[in-house]
């Protein structure tokens, strides 16, 4: 077991939120978070007791913020917050997302700038360390006071309504905090405000999908550097001088990848000398350029996420140093929405140049390879339908990246009159990943069919491992099969890190 996550004064980045959302890393909070949390409290409990009008503490949210709530009904106005605002539906979030919806929620309030008190924290902590799972429906946010109707369902389970699952089992909220030992929490002045003000729902969507878009662009190295050596290409344009002159980082990176992938290959240095090859389409020449584009796309993505999962993004602020509570607007998540809409498109760029490398495989006129990787051309269709489906997905893709953050629609008699729609940047971007895996994991079949082609040559030992990595679970394409599994597994295979990792027993570590 890992040693647990503390929350106080370092900033998490994307890795931190995979250990906790798919490892279960346990999360525990610092003095200095702890400090931070017991000071904003005690600003908001004077405010109560001066009975200063501040939005959402004394007064009614949105277009209610001019109502003056009376001091007996403001732990009323929190519960009721939590409850109008479970308007969500549709699915509902998976464990991982969940999981890091609640960790990001308790880092926000760990800033010390929500007025929360410490005890509620820690029972949000609570659910989180022992898996009690709030239902949290994905569609409903406009991504503008933040994730209201997500946050709301998660937090409803703190005060023992709402929904959850528990060890896999679907329950009440009640029944799900006696399930772990735990009891319902009475919400304090601002509470609720503060627990469904911030942009958690989009930006947990969004790290994990930039934690695996930086494993699918690496995969793509290695996919890519596979479908060039069965076709018989060259390494040429990955030649050092020939980056340095256009020194993009994501270029440059990628290109060292791939001179690493095809060094020492016997495959490769089999032609190095034919007249034919010098040189190939951009799909296999251009690879540094177009995955670099999707890797520098990725970095300004993935720091926009990383700030904003170590920021406060509640409304209004509060500032312990000097007593006061400030309305803003870091619930907003236009940064967030852009940022992640730029990442699908970055992410449908390296499935957009796979098909491509798929297609100059399976067309005998370029490849050499037989007609569609197989022997028996007529009888057999072999790879020619997944190309198809590769197809398919790159043209989802490009309807899937429409982005969402352009998009606006006004809330709350336009008192919140311009939105981000983040949430659907986000989902819409992991729709977009799970596309790209497949189609990557296509090209990675035909490949792998395409080396087979040329034995008894061999390719580099890093791809060599990799071939020999799939094949350990997808067997040579003999006669005709259905391979929608063959498929899933190797996409699973990408997903999950092995690709990446067996082409690195060799390669080292790529960029």
């Amino acid at each position: 077991m890992s040693e647990a996550l503390s929350i106080s004064g370092r900033r998490l980045g994307l890795a931190d939120v995979v250990s906790v959302a798919r490892q279960r890393r346990q999360v525990v909070l610092g003095d200095e978070s702890m400090k931070a949390i017991e000071a904003s409290a005690g600003v908001v409990d004077r405010i109560v007791d001066d009975a200063t009008p501040v939005y959402g503490v004394t007064t009614g949210f949105g277009k209610f913020a001019d109502r003056v709530i009376p001091p007996e009904s403001t732990r009323a106005l929190q519960r009721n917050l939590l409850r109008s605002h479970a308007v969500g539906v549709g699915p509902s979030a998976n464990e991982e997302v969940t999981r890091a919806m609640l960790l990001l929620r308790v880092v926000a309030l760990a800033q010390g700038a929500s007025g929360i008190r410490l005890g509620t924290v820690q029972s949000l902590l609570d659910l989180l360390n022992r898996n009690v799972l709030p239902l949290v429906p994905e569609k409903g946010s406009v991504g503008a006071s933040g994730d209201l109707a997500p946050l709301a369902h998660l937090a409803l389970v703190l005060i023992g309504e709402g929904e959850a699952c528990v060890g896999g089992k679907q329950m009440s909220g009640a029944e799900a905090l006696t399930t772990a030992g735990l009891i319902p929490v009475e919400l304090g002045p601002k509470e609720g405000l503060a627990l469904i003000n911030g942009t958690q729902a989009m930006t947990a969507i969004g790290a994990l999908v930039l934690y695996d878009a930086w494993n699918l662009c690496k995969s793509a190295d290695v996919v890519g550097a596979m479908s060039l050596e069965a076709v018989r290409g060259t390494n040429r344009s990955f030649d050092h001088r020939i980056q340095a002159l256009r020194p993009h980082p994501g270029q440059c990176a990628s290109a060292s990848n791939l001179r690493r992938l095809t060094a020492d290959s016997p495959l490769m240095v089999s032609h190095r000398h034919d007249r034919h090859k010098v040189q190939d389409p951009y799909s296999l020449r251009c690879m540094p350029q177009v995955h670099g584009a999707s890797r520098d796309a990725l970095a300004y993505a993935t720091q926009t996420v990383e700030i904003e999962l170590n920021s406060a993004t509640d409304n209004p602020l509060v500032f312990p140093d000097t007593g006061e509570v400030i309305s803003g607007g870091n619930f907003h998540g236009q940064p967030v929405a852009v940022a992640l809409d730029t990442a699908a498109i970055a992410i449908a760029e390296i499935a957009d140049i796979s098909e491509r490398r798929t297609e100059a495989m399976l067309d005998p006129s370029f490849s050499e390879l037989p007609p569609f990787l197989t022997r028996h051309a007529g009888v057999d269709s072999g790879y020619m339908v997944s190309q198809y489906t590769a197809a398919a997905l790159v043209s989802e893709n490009k309807v899937l990246c429409h982005p969402a953050s352009v998009d606006s629609i006004p809330t709350s008699a336009n008192q919140e009159d311009h939105v981000s729609m983040g949430v659907t940047a986000a989902r819409k971007a992991r729709d977009v990943l799970l596309n790209a895996e497949t189609v990557l994991a296509i090209e990675l079949l035909c490949a792998a069919e395409g080396l087979d082609f040329r034995r008894p040559l061999r390719s580099s030992p890093s791809l060599q491992a990799v071939h020999d990595r799939v094949r350990q679970e997808v067997p040579h394409l003999e006669d005709d099969r259905p391979m929608n599994h063959d498929i899933e597994t190797v996409r699973a295979l990408i997903h999950e890190g092995v690709i990446l990792e067996s082409a690195q027993t060799h390669s080292g570590e790529l960029d």
